[in-house]
């Protein structure tokens, strides 16, 4: 038997002080790191560093990499190739990888068109519970969406944001010695079409939308990344400093 999300009004979560968007010279600041499209594996090797030297000490502030990825099924700690409704050998000739990771959840998909946040934070450095840290996450992705009409809910038996039964957007994270990575993916402009090859998170019923299918028009990648940035930083109350994947390696 499926579990189907219940629709909820939007519920503001505060974290700290939802009310003001000045920037504070006392936030912490995070490395921000905007980037195109990058193979999943690749993005997922680089977390992986990035975990263990915030684990280490070694990198002192925490980092959010900003991206979307090539065609891609994951697969999360909860398996889920029970739930690809297709062959191994259609999806290969697709031309769609499937990639097992240590995240939370079920079988998901990736693919141009969604913009993918995995932000590395260090939880307890910023007095994060886990379940604090997961509402915000759907907050940024709830008040994105909002600035383009679109009321998203949360709903807390099926993470992630929705729309009545549809979901626009999913969460999935890890957490090694109180430091978090993988993260949120918002369905901005994907091609749906390989969402109806699985079971989304293992759910049965729901469909997967985004926000130019609800809209009916398209919506430009670029601006919905200035507003996620925006969103992110009043959530969560930090600085972001512009940074690259070459500056974070060196470190």
């Amino acid at each position: 038997m499926s579990v189907r999300p219940r629709p909820l009004g939007v519920d503001f979560l505060r974290i700290r002080s939802m009310n003001s968007h000045a920037i504070n010279v006392n936030q912490p600041t995070c490395h921000w790191v905007e980037l195109p499209i990058i193979p999943y594996r690749q993005i997922l090797a680089l977390q992986r560093k990035l975990v263990a030297a915030r684990v280490s000490g070694q990198l002192t502030e925490d980092v959010v990499l900003v991206l979307e990825h090539p065609p891609v099924f994951t697969l999360g700690r909860r398996g889920g190739s029970e739930n690809l409704m297709i062959s191994e050998t259609l999806l290969h000739k697709a031309g769609i990888e499937m990639v097992q990771c240590e995240r939370g959840g079920n079988i998901t998909y990736h693919g141009p068109g969604q913009l993918v946040a995995y932000p590395i934070i260090n939880l307890r450095a910023a007095n994060l519970s886990v379940r604090s840290y997961v509402g915000g996450l759907e907050e940024v992705m709830i008040r994105t969406a909002a600035h383009w009409g679109i009321q998203a809910h949360r709903d807390p038996e099926n993470r992630g944001v929705w729309l009545g039964l549809n979901k626009l957007g999913s969460i999935g994270i890890c957490i090694r010695h109180g430091v978090c990575f993988h993260g949120l993916a918002l369905n901005v402009q994907p091609n749906l079409e390989p969402f109806t090859w699985i079971k989304p998170c293992g759910l049965q019923d729901i469909e997967i939308v985004s926000m130019e299918s609800v809209l009916s028009h398209k919506i430009p990648m670029a601006e919905v990344r200035k507003v996620f940035k925006s969103r992110f930083i009043e959530t969560f109350e930090v600085q972001p400093v512009a940074a690259t994947v070459e500056e974070l390696t060196a470190v």
